[in-house]
């Protein structure tokens, strides 16, 4: 079995092909590693121009620190074995966008630290509980969210209808939202939130 690929290895690649330095880089292209990368490290620090970083179809299992990573605005984790949504503290103050969909994220906790987040990109994970998306309520500049193909959308009845009771749910939790699943809020749903 092959050694997975070090971010430090991932980047030297990324440099070589695009030939950049990806320490001045505002889109750093890390997906799709082969062999694929299994842990995020202290490399990642090195990246002090970067808005974008993708980190999607790897077998990243844990989010580790993003201290050092000042400007960092769109984090793509999609497609990895992520079970939760932790250590982005260094860049709650810059991150406007997560991706986090194909992971095995069941609970949110601390993600209403990202108070800069617009767009929470988290289809096909594992949250089960409404209860969990309270966090997200949290967040007052969260404006898209999508969660299709988690449990409380795949166990609703036409999760897909405008102003049925997942989303009426969903936004009585998470008001801000002006997207939900890729479908513009109606102004109907948003008042029947606000009456529940």
């Amino acid at each position: 079995m092959s050694k997975p690929t070090t971010v430090k290895e991932a980047i030297k690649n990324f440099e070589t092909e695009k030939g950049v330095v990806a320490a001045n880089e505002e889109r750093v292209l890390l997906f799709a590693q082969v062999p694929p990368i299994e842990k995020m490290d202290a490399t990642l620090s090195t990246l002090k121009a970067c808005k974008h970083l993708s980190l999607s179809t790897n077998n990243i299992e844990k989010i580790s620190s993003l201290s050092g990573m000042d400007n960092l605005m769109v984090l793509s984790l999609g497609r990895n074995l992520i079970k939760k949504v932790e250590n982005l503290d260094g860049v709650a103050d810059t991150l406007e966008e997560l991706w986090v969909s194909y992971n095995l994220i069941e609970k949110l906790a601390n993600i209403e630290k990202l108070t800069k987040l617009r767009i929470l990109f988290m289809s096909n994970n594992k949250i089960a509980d409404f209860k969990e998306l309270d966090k997200l309520g949290e967040i007052g500049a969260l404006q898209e969210l999508l969660l299709v193909g988690n449990p409380i959308y795949t166990e609703a009845e036409d999760p897909s209808t405008l102003g049925c009771d997942y989303r009426v749910q969903v936004l009585k939790r998470v008001p801000s939202l002006i997207k939900l699943d890729g479908i513009p809020v109606d102004v109907d749903e948003r008042e029947a939130a606000k009456a529940l």
